[in-house]
């Protein structure tokens, strides 16, 4: 299957279009006068940079009746989903999860499939199948393609991104050259992102945080147990992109691990037939005080990562996502809420400020989403 027929347009934008999409991004829709003060430049220079990136679909004016329902006295500028849409896709152990995400930050559709474990090659011709059929479906044929983000469970193993620690339930994934695979498969550009660092973006611009906070904690519970951060609107990468990669706090032993697969295993220990997340919420009736017990372990142990958080980042909002039930993250952020968070003694007095733990709205879909916003973020990133 070819994907021929989508455009895949590079957006080489200049330093200061990049500031003004960022803007509208972070404080939403503003006129031009509003822009030219924020971004410190003249009424002259906005109207030139506006022009441009409306140009390139990149930006647009609201519709005038909407303009005219916020009270502004000129037509806002705003950003526009007819910039291109990207592909993210996300593995699980016996799914797959593919979202398709606009310049905007809307979602145009999010799928979770069953398939069966496949080596990476064979992962990129099916991606490159799914992609065409999802462009036909969705008319964006002729659509500036932006590329296709991909969420790895697992830390990277060298800078470039290339080679990947991946969770050992997906096998012929480790310490191959994915990126590469990836490219070559699809012919496009392709960015490789661990799973807790792409739930972290997508929280970022789709779970409400980029309204209210430059500094934020994920916590992911998939195939392992990591985190993202945002700090200082940026995601927080590290070295080799392994920051946040709490799941070293929790070496695998018989203590067992505050992870979705942990769960899984642990339920079927206890006689449950629940074999993958596809068949979770089925297979879980009368298994419900297992599911209570580890719960309590998990939220022990995850107080000490969401003690480091507080500690290191100050984080303005820390939040809880995995692809398991929105049921069971929300009796996991009660626990923690309710303790046993244990700050220790400070000895200036001050009180700390604690944000109150929640649990993403997005549900499983963070991952994926948050993979499908990497071209996007990418396009708009300053050196």
């Amino acid at each position: 299957m070819s994907l021929a027929g989508m455009r895949n347009l590079p957006l080489n934008l200049f330093d200061e279009e990049k500031r003004l999409i960022w803007r509208l991004r972070t404080h939403g829709p503003q006129s031009r006068s509003d822009l030219a003060m924020a971004l410190q430049v003249s009424n002259a220079a906005i109207t030139k940079l506006s022009r441009s990136l409306m140009s390139l679909s990149l930006i647009q004016e609201l519709d005038p009746e909407e303009a005219r329902g916020r009270g502004r006295p000129t037509v806002p500028l705003t950003v526009a989903p007819t910039g291109g849409y990207s592909l993210g896709v996300t593995m699980h152990t016996g799914t797959i999860e593919l979202a398709l995400v606009n310049y905007a930050g809307g979602t145009i559709c999010h799928t979770v499939e069953r398939v069966e474990s496949i080596n990476p090659h064979d992962f990129a011709r099916f991606i490159e199948r799914r992609l065409h059929e999802l462009a036909v479906d969705h008319r964006l044929l002729g659509s500036r393609l932006l590329g296709v983000g991909m969420s790895v469970p697992g830390p990277a193993l060298s800078k470039d991104g290339n080679r990947w620690n991946v969770v050992d339930t997906l096998p012929g994934w480790r310490n191959v050259p994915l990126k590469d695979i990836m490219t070559e498969g699809l012919n496009l550009p392709v960015w490789l992102e661990n799973d807790a660092t792409a739930s972290a973006l997508a929280e970022y611009y789709l779970g409400g945080l980029i309204e209210c906070c430059s500094s934020a904690v994920l916590i992911l519970l998939g195939h392992g147990v990591g985190a993202g951060v945002i700090s200082d609107r940026r995601l927080l990468r590290g070295e080799v992109g392994g920051a946040g990669e709490i799941g070293m706090l929790y070496p695998k032993g018989p203590a067992g691990r505050p992870t979705t697969v942990d769960l899984i295993a642990t339920l079927q220990a206890a006689g449950c037939s629940v074999s993958s997340l596809a068949d979770f919420e089925g297979s879980i009736a009368g298994f419900e005080s297992v599911i209570e017990c580890w719960l309590d372990r998990a939220a022990a142990q995850l107080a000490v990562a969401v003690n480091s958080a507080i500690a290191w980042f100050d984080p303005g909002a820390i939040r809880l996502a995995s692809p398991l039930p929105s049921f069971i993250m929300q009796k996991l952020a009660d626990r923690l809420n309710a303790g046993p968070i244990v700050l220790g003694d400070h000895h200036d007095d001050r009180e700390i400020a604690i944000p109150p733990i929640d649990v993403s709205m997005l549900g499983g879909a963070s991952s994926a989403l948050g993979a499908a916003l990497l071209p996007i973020h990418a396009s708009i990133l300053r050196n």
